[in-house]
């Protein structure tokens, strides 16, 4: 299945795209995409319950906005430097270990709501990644078995405040929690829909310009071994996001470095988890409205 949520901010109603690509309204079922929807077999209800009512549900409207696909997730634990060549061009060692970081969940938006850059931001930059979403409460969870844990997969730009994050006492999470710095989506892909997460292209453009193109095989530390070893330090509860990391292309690592001005606008994608659009603007504009 590709699970959706539609409507305005902070009032999304869960829904379902179809393999037509037409999007159902399935508020009917009675759950939105929560903790408790995951933790309680939501994912085999809500396809046992679409066998029945799939023909009654209202039909979505294309041009809906489309929220996150996930509600509410207690937390967003993101991955760094998970590709060799973005870590050189970050001038950063191949990790030995997951370098583990949060990015606040009132960062999450839809996947095409506005990007604002935040006051007094320079260098906001972009990152393509693949977000994996977690099904079951997971705790010291052997590598073998991880992928029992996972429900699906997301699209998500872990947009970043380069300043914020490297040049301010180095505390990654100030550059990488900004309102509006994930959106994710446009649906969440059950497992089933990606039989292998470790063979996916990414790209992501600014402005048409292509600046990020590689594909998840290029990972230091695939999944299995993510959920694993985040779950040593952690329980991952259902719903929550694990963000995998992001491949060479991104502003900070380009000559001259590039980061993002109002009116630049950003397009990223993943085979199979459809793509996204963000439209740059200034947070002095926003406030001021």
């Amino acid at each position: 299945m590709k699970l959706i949520r539609f409507g305005k901010p902070g009032y999304e109603k869960p829904g379902v795209q179809l393999e037509d690509g037409k999007r159902i309204d399935v508020s009917l079922f009675g759950s939105d995409y929560n903790e408790q929807f995951f933790e309680s077999n939501g994912l085999g209800k809500l396809k046992k319950w679409l066998e029945s009512n799939q023909n009654d549900c209202p039909v979505v409207d294309e041009n809906e906005r489309l929220g996150p696909p996930v509600c509410r997730p207690s937390k967003l634990v993101c991955v760094g430097l998970n590709y060799a060549k973005h870590a050189a061009e970050s001038g950063m060692e191949v990790p030995k270990e997951p370098v583990l970081f949060f990015k606040a969940t009132t960062a999450i938006v839809g996947p095409n709501d506005d990007l604002i850059i935040p006051r007094n931001s320079v260098k906001t930059d972009w990152e393509v990644e693949l977000a994996v979403v977690i099904g079951e409460k997971a705790s010291y969870v052997s590598k073998e078995k991880a992928m029992d844990y996972v429900a699906g997969y997301m699209l998500h730009n872990d947009y970043s405040e380069r300043e914020f994050q490297l040049e301010r006492y180095g505390q990654w999470v100030k550059g990488k929690s900004c309102d509006t710095f994930a959106p994710l989506g446009p649906f969440l892909a059950t497992k089933e829909e990606i039989p292998n997460p470790h063979d996916l292209d990414l790209w992501l453009t600014v402005n048409g310009e292509l600046k990020q193109n590689s594909n998840t095989s290029d990972f230091v530390f695939d999944i299995p071994t993510l959920v694993s070893y985040i779950s040593e330090f952690m329980t991952l509860l259902p719903g929550d996001i694990i963000s995998t990391g992001t491949p060479f292309g991104v502003g900070m690592g380009l000559n001259p470095q590039r980061y993002l001005t109002p009116g630049d606008v950003v397009e990223l994608g993943i085979t199979g988890l459809g793509s996204s659009k963000q439209l740059a603007k200034g947070f002095d504009k926003i406030e001021s409205n």
